[in-house]
Formats: structure tokens, C-alpha cells, sequence
């Protein structure tokens, strides 16, 4: 039996997603980093930032909370039992 695919969520669910990823990726890798990118001036330090948390958020982490949220909402339906005549 097959199972029609889920609608994907709204464009504000993805965006709350999305924000959500970023924020989580920010709040660890960023003091994760800090020893590490200290002495660089400010842009480098967002580009050393940005350059572990943008691949994180975009092929890891909102893939994740999409497959999560979508089966968290997905209401599986029961096949309807077949009657005898």
C-alpha cells in the first residue's frame, strides 16, 4: 500500500523551521569557535561562523525538523475495513 506524499508545510512553518536551525547552530558553534577565531577581525569570524552553520542548517538540520514536524502532524489514516454482502 502506498501512502499519497505530505503536503509540505506552510512557507511560515518552513520560515519558523529555518529560524529555529539557525539559532540552535549559532548558539553551539559559536562558542565552539570563539578560542579558535579570537584574534581574527570581526568579518572573518563571521565568515569562519557562517562557513560551519549554513551547511549544518541547509542539509542537516531543517531536512530533520521537516521530517520531524511532518510526521508529528501527519494524521495516518486507517484503510477502511472492507464489509462481506
Amino acid at each position: 500500500m502506498t501512502h499519497a506524499p505530505a503536503p509540505a508545510p506552510s512557507v511560515h512553518r518552513r520560515a519558523l523551521i529555518t529560524w529555529f536551525a539557525v539559532y540552535a547552530a549559532i548558539t553551539v558553534v559559536q562558542p565552539a569557535i570563539a578560542p579558535a577565531t579570537a584574534s581574527l577581525p570581526a568579518p572573518l569570524r563571521t565568515l569562519a561562523l557562517t562557513a560551519i552553520v549554513v551547511p549544518a542548517v541547509v542539509y542537516l538540520l531543517v531536512p530533520a525538523l521537516l521530517r520531524l514536524t511532518t510526521a508529528t502532524t501527519t494524521v495516518r489514516r486507517r484503510p477502511t475495513p472492507t464489509t462481506c454482502d
